[in-house]
């Protein structure tokens, strides 16, 4: 993920609305603190992503859920702000959205408790995955959050040493996220989807 080369943006901070008319309708931006960011997907990053897309699509659909997933939906967590994050996947609860101002003319969500789990595959800009985002997903309240490392590019402090690729599962308890790193054949313990079988290589390399 990198800042976008607009240079026009390097004068000022966009708000959410000018951001909006500028790149809403291009799922390759979003806007953290007013800087755009270009999501430049690889195409590994594209197949970890839709391979939990897929996982999690079929545990909607065995427990009879009124939930779907959205990839790459438009999430804005504050308002007025200057930020809209544009979470690689999410889990959204049809029940919560009667609640949404935004959705059923723009399909912008703004509360937390409309998701009800959301992962991001981590790309160049690794810092907004591992802190910013984590700090307000929590803050929002929503339940798990994966932070998807599969070329083992977040920093030492969030993966350790030797960095390697490596999947964050992150609960939410008592309003902080506990975290869980995995790697290679640990099986994945989900409060979202309990009857996931499922390792942390499995995701990582896409089901490969």
């Amino acid at each position: 993920m990198t800042l976008a080369t607009d240079r026009s943006l390097e004068q000022k901070p966009l708000g959410f609305d000018e951001f909006l008319t500028r790149y809403g309708g291009d799922k390759r931006y979003e806007l953290i603190d007013g800087e755009v960011f270009d999501l430049e997907p690889t195409g590994k990053h594209e197949e970890v992503a839709a391979f939990i897309t897929t996982k999690a699509c079929v545990q909607i659909d065995r427990s009879g859920l009124p939930w779907f997933v959205l990839q790459r939906g438009l999430f804005r967590p504050s308002n007025p702000g200057m930020t809209a994050f544009r979470p690689d996947v999410a889990v959204i609860d049809r029940t919560e959205l009667a609640k949404e101002p935004l959705w059923y003319d723009q399909s912008i969500l703004t509360l937390g408790s409309s998701i009800k789990f959301v992962a991001e595959v981590v790309s160049g800009n690794w810092q907004n995955d591992y802190a910013r985002k984590l700090e307000d997903y929590a803050a929002l309240g929503i339940r798990e959050y994966w932070i998807a490392d599969y070329a083992g590019l977040g920093g030492i402090r969030y993966i350790g040493k030797p960095k390697q690729p490596t999947l964050s599962i992150c609960t939410l308890v008592d309003g902080e996220y506990e975290i869980q790193l995995l790697r290679g054949d640990r099986e994945i313990v989900s409060a979202t989807f309990p009857d996931l079988n499922l390792t942390a290589d499995r995701v990582l390399n896409a089901g490969g």
